[in-house]
């Protein structure tokens, strides 16, 4: 009883706050280390928010903010019925239908690959496996869209050329030069790039589920697509609801680089999407102030996007962000 009652009385204790002086006196050199990111953050992502003003102006460079005109919302109506809302409407049309299109291909491939992944039972084969699938993520685009071109050639890629000395084909494949064929590359590539990483946050989840769900599912005789159903997939669930809603938060971007790395002037219809359109209008055709305006709307629209989703996430009972 002794025992139980100083057990009782230290639980009973208050928690000593400590004071940020002695934290920083005891933890300097992490603090120290978080200066750079910081900083980084800082000047990549608020630093810039003055300069958002433009929006609301007809922005010169000579002039500078003080010397350009305010315009109010005219930068806005005009991205839908000014002299480059055809533009616009297209690239933003383009992103859309590709960024959904993204979402359906690309977003379950790293839970299925998660999932594959933990029910191989060689450590080493798995290792392998992981390295070789992860390693495309760390290549750049400009890298990527040079393979590629090595690769989906019409005449001379390697594909065609494989296919057509085994007769499987007369005439190439035009996966780079004609839209269809190169939105399908376009996506494939994609998935193919990001799936491995992807794959990690999963992984992940998968360990933090109890062993003894699996032991017991195993006495009880379920099967091991069973167990994937009844206890892998639920219990990595909310990890899957957390990672849609911040994909739906990108559903209006574009990655500039990917689009370049496989651009083409005879699929620009399907090319050009915002992120091509903010950087031949808005910075080199000089619309610095049409160009921001852009970028800002497809920045709301995902925040909203964002918002929804938790908000619809909260209503059936799954784990939101806020």
């Amino acid at each position: 009883m002794g025992k139980s009652k100083e057990v009782a009385m230290a639980k009973a204790k208050p928690q000593v706050k400590t004071s940020w002086k002695k934290a920083f006196k005891r933890d300097w050199q992490l603090y120290l280390l978080l200066i750079f990111p910081l900083a980084m953050v800082f000047i990549f992502n608020y630093a810039a928010y003055p300069g958002l003003r433009m929006v609301f102006m007809n922005y010169k460079v000579m002039k500078g903010y003080s010397g350009s005109q305010w315009v109010g919302m005219k930068n806005f109506a005009d991205l839908f019925t000014g002299p480059s809302s055809a533009r616009f409407l297209m690239a933003l049309k383009n992103s859309i239908v590709f960024n959904l299109l993204d979402l359906a291909l690309g977003f379950p491939m790293p839970i299925i690959l998660a999932v594959m992944l933990n029910e191989l039972r060689f450590p080493k084969y798995k290792k392998v496996t992981q390295t070789i699938l992860y390693l495309p993520h760390f290549l750049s685009w400009a890298v990527i869209g040079s393979i590629a071109l090595t690769m989906f050639r019409t005449n001379t890629g390697l594909i065609n050329m494989t296919l057509s000395r085994f007769g499987l084909i007369e005439q190439g494949i035009p996966f780079l030069t004609e839209k269809f064929h190169w939105a399908a590359t376009y996506l494939l590539i994609g998935v193919w790039q990001g799936m491995g990483w992807g794959s990690i946050l999963y992984l992940a989840a998968i360990t933090g589920i109890s062993g003894d769900l699996y032991e017991a599912a195993m006495i009880d005789g379920a099967s091991r697509w069973q167990r994937i159903w009844h206890i892998t997939l639920p219990g990595i669930r909310p990890t899957i609801v957390t990672l849609l809603i911040m994909n739906l938060g990108r559903l209006m971007g574009s990655n500039l680089e990917r689009l370049v790395a496989l651009d083409n002037a005879l699929v620009r219809d399907f090319q050009y999407q915002l992120a091509v359109y903010i950087y031949d209008y808005g910075f080199s055709g000089q619309h610095y102030s049409i160009g921001t305006a852009a970028n800002l709307f497809q920045s709301l629209v995902g925040l909203a996007m964002v918002l929804i989703a938790d908000r619809v996430a909260k209503a059936l009972g799954e784990t939101g962000l806020l």
